[in-house]
Formats: C-alpha cells, sequence, structure tokens
C-alpha cells in the first residue's frame, strides 16, 4: 500500500526566468480589453515605471480561438513583439484559464459539480472539471498552440500554466471525478480489503466490496466518512497537479530551456492543494498572496505567507505572481492603501525571499467582475496616487538590484502541512471551531513579535540545522514524521508541540494508548481526555497568565530521563459573561476539574527538550512560553536593537549581508546598524533612522 507524501530528499533543479534583468517587476497584463491607443500608451507607462515582465494571455482563450480550431494570434503577436522592442518579458500563460463558452455549450460535460450535484456553470472562470477527458485534451491542444506559436518569440521568458489552479474548482463531485478518485484510490491501497482497513468501513456499515462502489464525499444524510474525505482531500490536490503536469510536458516537449511554473496561493486561506506535494514539479516557485483588510495585524499574516512561500522553494528565491497596488473587490469591505503600506507589503516580500514582484493587475479593468479591484494603473489614471507609487516601487527594485539570488536564514523552525491541516478541519471533533491556520499563527505571531527570523516548512524536510522547532496543530502524524521531530530534539533542538498534535495517523485512525498519540515518549506526557473550553469561559494559569478554547488532563510520565517537569499549571476557570466571576481572582473550590494540573509542560530528550501546551494561551503567554523556550535553545532576535513594531528579517549571500527594517508604527524608530542604506543612497554610520511607516535596506559593513 502506498501512503508516504513526503517530499523527495533532494530539490529538483532549480530554473529561474535568466531573461528578465535584476528584480522583476510587473504584473498580469490584459491588452485584449483595451483599444489600441491604451495599449500605446501602456508601453509608455511600463518603461516609465520600470517594468521589465508581465503575464500574459491569462483569460484569452476565447480571444485567441474565437471558434474552435480558428485562431486569431494577432494581438496577441502585436503585444509580444511591443513588449520585446521596449525591453520587457512575457511570462506567457497557456490560456486555459477558462474555457470559451464554444467549448462548454459544445461539451457541458467538461462543468464540474459540487457535493450537493449542482452543476458549476459558465459566466465566471475556472468552469471545468480536470477529470474529464474531453476538457483535458481541449486544454492540453491549447497549451502546444501556443507553444509552437511563441517558442522562439524574443519576450517569452517564462511559461505561466492555467491560473491560480483549483482556485474555484478544487473538489469536483462529478461522474468523471468519481472514476479518477477510484483510481486514485486503488493505486494508493492495491487492494479494497487495505482500503477497508484504512477507512475504518467497519463503522457504520460502509465495507466496500469493489472499488466502484466507491464514491466521492458528496452530500450525505450525516458525517461522511473522515477518511474519505481526506483522501478526497489527497486525490484532488494530486488530479489538479496530474493536470498542470499534462501541459508542463508539451512546454518542456516544444520549449526545453523555458522556465514552468504556475501561480500557487501560499496564504493561511488556501487549503486545498498541498503546495509542498506540488513543488517539485516547479521549475520556479510562484505565489499570490492579499492582505485581509479586517486583520489589524495583516503585516504579520503577509510575512508568515512570505515564509511558507519560502518553504515551499526549499529556501530558494521565489516569484510574487500576484498582489494588490490597493484595494481588491472580494472582501465584504476592501481596504485601500496608502503609498506606504504598499511599498511595505511589496518590499515585505522582497525581505523573505521574493525576487519578483508582480500585481493583479497592470491597468484597471473598466468592465466585469474585477473592475474595482485595484491595479499599477488605475481608473484615474497617470496622475494618481496608486501609480506614482507603482512607480517609486519600481525605482526602489532597480536600487534593490544588489539582494538578488541572495537567501534567508533562520534558526527556529514553524512546521506546517496541508494534510495536517485538511484533518483538523474534519467534522465531528472535540472542539469543531478549531481553526489549523490560526493555531499556526498564533505562535508565527509570537516570534515575530520577538523578533525572530522563522523558516516555515514541511515535517518532513531537512530539520537538524534548526535550534528550536514550533510544532503547532500537527493533528495528522505518521510515524516518520514523528520519529523526525523526536531525533531533533535529541540532537539538541528546543521542540515546543501545542495541543491537539500526534492525535490520529494518516488514515485518520486515532492513536490508542492516550493522547497525545505521536509524541508521548519525546513530550513525557500522557493526555486522558480533552477539555474544550466554552466559549464564554476563560482559564487562568497559576503565573497569572490566561488561555482560551481548550485544555486537557495531562499526567506527566517517565520517558527514561526522568519525569517531565511541569512548567505551568491550570488554575482557574471563569465564565466571562458573569460580572461577578469575571471579577473575581479565583473560582470556588471545586468548580475547576483541572486545577492544579499540568497546562504546559517541558521534557528533557537527549541534548535537546520536548515542551507541550495543552491549552489556547493568550498572545502575551505565547511570547513569554516562547522567550523560555528560545533561550533555552540559544536563540536571538535578529536585531536585538530593535523596537516592538519594527519588523527586520536579513537576506544573504556568502559575501553580502542585507538588513530589511519595516516600521509599522506611528512613530520614527533608530537601530544601531553600519552599512550603505539602498533606497536612499547614503551611509549609516552607526545610527538608522527609519520614519514611522517607512522602509530601510541596508548593505551591511
Amino acid at each position: 500500500m502506498s501512503t508516504n507524501r513526503a517530499r523527495t530528499d533532494s530539490a529538483p533543479e532549480y530554473r529561474w526566468p535568466e531573461k528578465v534583468p535584476g528584480l522583476a517587476y510587473g504584473g498580469d497584463y490584459n491588452p485584449e480589453q483595451w483599444p489600441q491607443q491604451t495599449r500605446l500608451e501602456d508601453i509608455e507607462l511600463m518603461t516609465e515605471a520600470g517594468v521589465n515582465l508581465v503575464s500574459v494571455g491569462i483569460f484569452s482563450w476565447a480571444m485567441l480561438e474565437p471558434r474552435q480550431g480558428e485562431y486569431d494570434w494577432g494581438w496577441l503577436d502585436e503585444t509580444l513583439d511591443r513588449l520585446a522592442e521596449a525591453g520587457i518579458y512575457a511570462a506567457l500563460a497557456t490560456a486555459t484559464a477558462s474555457p470559451p463558452p464554444w467549448l462548454t455549450h459544445q461539451h457541458p460535460e467538461i462543468l464540474p459539480q459540487t457535493a450537493e450535484g449542482v452543476t458549476l456553470w459558465p459566466g465566471a472562470r475556472q468552469a471545468y472539471s480536470v477529470s474529464n477527458p474531453v476538457f483535458r485534451d481541449y486544454a492540453v491542444g491549447m497549451t502546444r498552440a501556443m507553444a509552437e506559436r511563441y517558442a522562439d518569440h524574443p519576450a517569452l521568458a517564462l511559461w505561466h500554466v492555467d491560473n491560480e489552479i483549483g482556485c474555484h474548482n478544487s473538489h469536483d463531485f462529478s461522474d468523471d471525478a468519481a472514476a479518477a478518485f477510484r483510481r486514485w484510490l486503488e493505486s494508493r491501497y492495491g487492494t479494497v480489503e487495505n482500503l477497508n482497513a484504512a477507512w475504518g468501513t467497519a463503522f457504520w456499515s460502509q465495507r466496500y466490496s469493489s472499488f466502484e462502489e466507491i464514491l466521492p464525499p458528496r452530500t450525505a444524510p450525516m458525517f461522511v466518512n473522515p477518511t474519505q474525505k481526506l483522501d478526497f482531500y489527497r486525490y484532488s490536490s494530486d488530479e489538479l497537479l496530474s493536470y498542470f503536469r499534462d501541459m508542463k510536458a508539451v512546454l518542456r516537449e516544444v520549449t526545453p530551456d523555458v522556465p514552468v511554473t504556475t501561480n500557487f496561493m501560499c496564504t493561511t486561506r488556501s487549503k486545498n492543494m498541498d503546495y509542498f506535494d506540488w513543488a517539485d514539479d516547479m521549475d520556479v516557485i510562484a505565489t499570490d498572496h492579499y492582505t485581509i483588510a479586517d486583520d489589524p495585524q495583516r503585516h504579520i499574516e503577509l510575512a508568515f505567507s512570505a515564509d511558507l512561500t519560502r518553504g515551499v522553494a526549499r529556501g530558494k528565491p521565489w516569484m510574487l505572481m500576484e498582489h494588490s497596488t490597493s484595494g481588491v473587490n472580494w472582501q465584504p469591505r476592501n481596504h485601500t492603501k496608502p503609498p506606504e503600506e504598499m511599498l511595505r507589503d511589496s518590499l515585505g516580500h522582497v525581505a523573505r525571499g521574493a525576487d519578483a514582484v508582480m500585481f493583479f493587475q497592470w491597468r484597471q479593468s473598466k468592465a466585469g467582475a474585477e473592475k474595482y479591484h485595484s491595479a499599477m494603473v488605475p481608473h484615474g489614471g497617470r496622475d494618481t496616487d496608486v501609480y506614482r507609487t507603482t512607480v517609486r516601487l519600481g525605482d526602489a527594485l532597480k536600487q534593490l538590484e544588489p539582494v538578488k539570488g541572495t537567501e534567508v536564514t533562520a534558526e527556529v523552525a514553524v512546521l506546517f502541512d496541508y494534510e495536517a491541516w485538511w484533518g483538523a478541519e474534519l467534522d465531528s471533533h472535540p472542539n469543531n471551531d478549531y481553526s489549523y491556520p490560526e493555531e499556526v499563527l498564533r505562535w508565527y505571531r509570537g516570534l515575530w513579535n520577538l523578533g525572530v527570523t522563522t523558516d516555515v516548512v514541511h515535517p518532513s524536510d531537512d530539520l537538524s540545522g534548526y535550534r528550536s522547532i514550533i510544532v503547532p496543530g500537527l493533528y495528522l502524524t505518521d510515524d516518520a514524521t514523528a520519529e523526525r521531530i523526536a531525533e531533533a530534539a535529541s540532537r539538541g533542538a528546543s521542540v515546543l508541540v501545542t495541543y491537539f498534535s500526534g492525535i490520529v495517523d494518516e488514515y485518520d485512525n486515532v492513536r490508542l494508548g492516550g493522547y497525545p498519540g505521536a509524541f508521548r515518549q519525546l513530550l513525557g506526557i500522557r493526555t486522558e481526555e480533552f477539555w474544550p473550553v466554552q466559549p464564554n469561559e476563560r482559564i487562568t494559569l497559576d503565573d497569572g497568565s490566561t488561555a482560551d478554547f481548550w485544555s486537557e488532563k495531562i499526567t506527566v510520565t517517565d520517558s527514561g530521563s526522568g519525569a517531565a517537569e511541569v512548567v505551568r499549571r491550570f488554575a482557574t476557570l471563569q465564565r466571562v459573561d458573569d460580572p461577578a466571576a469575571a471579577a473575581a481572582t479565583t473560582a470556588p473550590t471545586g468548580i475547576f476539574t483541572l486545577a492544579g494540573l499540568p497546562a504546559v509542560t517541558r521534557n528533557t530528550v537527549g541534548e535537546g527538550a520536548g515542551w507541550y501546551v495543552g491549552t489556547r494561551p493568550d498572545d502575551d503567554a505565547v511570547k513569554s512560553i516562547l522567550t523560555e523556550v528560545l533561550t533555552e535553545a540559544g536563540v536571538a532576535p535578529e536585531h536585538e536593537d530593535a523596537p516592538e513594531g519594527i519588523e527586520v528579517v536579513r537576506r544573504r549571500s556568502e559575501t553580502e549581508s542585507f538588513l530589511f527594517v519595516f516600521n509599522h508604527t506611528g512613530n520614527d524608530a533608530k537601530l544601531k546598524v553600519k552599512g550603505h542604506e539602498l533606497l536612499s543612497d547614503s551611509k549609516i554610520k552607526g545610527k538608522l533612522n527609519v520614519p514611522a511607516g517607512g522602509i530601510a535596506v541596508v548593505q551591511e559593513t
């Protein structure tokens, strides 16, 4: 039975679009939406702004093939010729991101379906099922037509396959998907007996006698088998990847020297594709990222997503393929970015490993669903703050050209796993409000606030170089992962594991004998039962800090090197909607069953330690716990002198060090730094002043 989805040990060949000089800068370019006069102005404005790379043809299938087998290449030929003449390169798309109306009209069977059996009709984008062989043939055919037409065009620097694959159609429940799911299951399990054992089909009379009886987890009268859902998530990610591979094979055949990628969505909101599993198929990693308007700490989520992208890229430079100059159109209340925020967002990605800064889109559309999505050239045109900031960013990226190719290094890793995310958020759990990305961000945010540079990596990646490893909510854990984490602790790392980790194996089967299952030996503890905390309840720990959401009945055990140490204990439980209870310092005796029992523990393991946090501490408590763990591990902030709210990141080569400083506060900040500040082209002799909301990048001496 094949179950291993871990990444390969060696990274694939890294292929950057070398034609593009310096840091890549630009965005999605859709000339087909505009008249000739506007297209001519576009080239002039791109040149002024310093644009050197644009994504072209992403949603242009219907314009390029208006009728089956009849092609209209003229406008795209003209566009690429103009770009080449201006020294601007193209990330040329396969034009497959939305099938043309003639195709869905002739072949409605290519349309995807929801779990309820509802067909997703044309009229938006991505109205296709990647499991449908008719659509797959047409998409591969369009890819070949594009490749053969433009293989030798001087503007071609990079192939952009489809667009945000799986963004809107990642889970397809059609009959074609059902057949593909069955083939995937047979390949994974070999026999239906193996599948029955893994899925626990003895429960609720679900035993299968053949693969032909199995369906995707369509809407059912009650909770669907959780392992069936988990495997469907795995299958769906793999099926979408196979779609990419089919088109990449054509591009590699026709243009073997042109690198190929597609734009990921490495964020805390995109869970349906396992990008760690996809990474080895990309010549260069590219991602899209958009901040969320109602998140007051959206710059921290941006930092996390950038670090996650770098982890997917195995530390190599990557491409920011899309973000926004200002507001988007798809949130309830969209946030308008001031110029300084746009600059911080853009260069924040560069600080964390991006060698390309691109936007959706070049020119703001006048019609369609995204007409209110901001762009590099807004509706107001040239005489706007947005366009002036576009030019300003282009100038800044030219100043930062020496940064290209350098990398970020970290002594702390946060482990992140899409399969754990899928498993942790299945239904019928002890606390069904659990959010895996929120748990990960809680601990990442603590590290950010402590000024510690962090890698976000897959549990199967090499952990040997890290002094400390944070393992938040790794609910689903196979034996090899548990052993790898324990070995890292034994070698000297301080490992911190949070609640609801190690609970099930790769089949979503509970590890018997007590929680946290896979990590009991490492942590020297045993949890008998979970005690979810109600929304109107708050816990106080014995050091005065508070927690909520989760608690559990923990017993320390002897793991071979003595009993684990209790670092913090549960103290009281209070109802926050009761003024008398909220004002009280202690709850009545006996009201909190867990009072006095361990909440945070530490276990000596070889040369290192395994810490466990059996509740959800508040932000101050997270910082306090992390401070103890990092001090033990010998991890220091990136810059000891940085005040609160000042983000500091370094990119390095063997001979150079570049210090990025972002001031996210309303006050000026000063840091002890020596070197050459690239954005202002000035010497820093000891004190760097970063104005409120400002940015500095210092080539250190």
